[in-house]
């Protein structure tokens, strides 16, 4: 009996606002091309907050597709492990406003945060109202496909292109 392997790609991010949704839009143009399996599950978590507990508990492996708010090119592609990835994630919020390092940091006193894997893109325009991403963001979808497929791979994960 071989050990199961539950993937999860999850998409998050606002898509009010410009290329701060480019996880959710990437995701579900990513589940177009490709068919999900049982053990891979393509999630868009948009802002979703606490709600994600379940969705990210429930896997053993999690790639987290968002926006890095950094002073980089637009459109630079970073990947990073959960423990680089703290170094750039935002200060701690109050219970007012969560954000996912605050959820990720409730399923690791929980016991049960999955090995995680962040791709993430430099916006270049977020936080004016618009549901437009740019070009030169969007036109990096095929360049994350490769990444995320390149992830999967490393997972023993074959996705059948639809």
């Amino acid at each position: 009996m071989s050990e199961r392997n539950l993937v999860t790609i999850l998409g998050i991010g606002n898509i009010l606002l410009a290329d701060e949704g480019f996880g959710v839009h990437f995701v579900n143009w990513f589940s177009k091309r490709y068919r999900p399996t049982d053990d891979v599950r393509m999630i868009d978590g948009g802002t979703l907050g606490y709600a994600l507990l379940d969705i990210i508990c429930s896997c053993d492996n999690l790639i987290v597709v968002d926006v890095l708010k950094a002073k980089d090119t637009p459109g630079s592609i970073y990947r990073f492990n959960k423990e680089e990835m703290e170094l750039h994630m935002p200060p701690p919020t109050t219970a007012h406003e969560v954000t996912f390092s605050d959820v990720l940091f409730k399923t690791e006193l929980m016991g049960e945060s999955p090995e995680t894997i962040f791709l993430c893109i430099v916006p270049k325009e977020y936080g004016d109202m618009n549901l437009e991403m740019t070009p030169p963001i969007r036109d990096k979808f095929p360049v994350m496909e490769k990444l995320l497929l390149r992830e999967l791979d490393q997972l023993n994960v074959k996705l059948e292109k639809i």
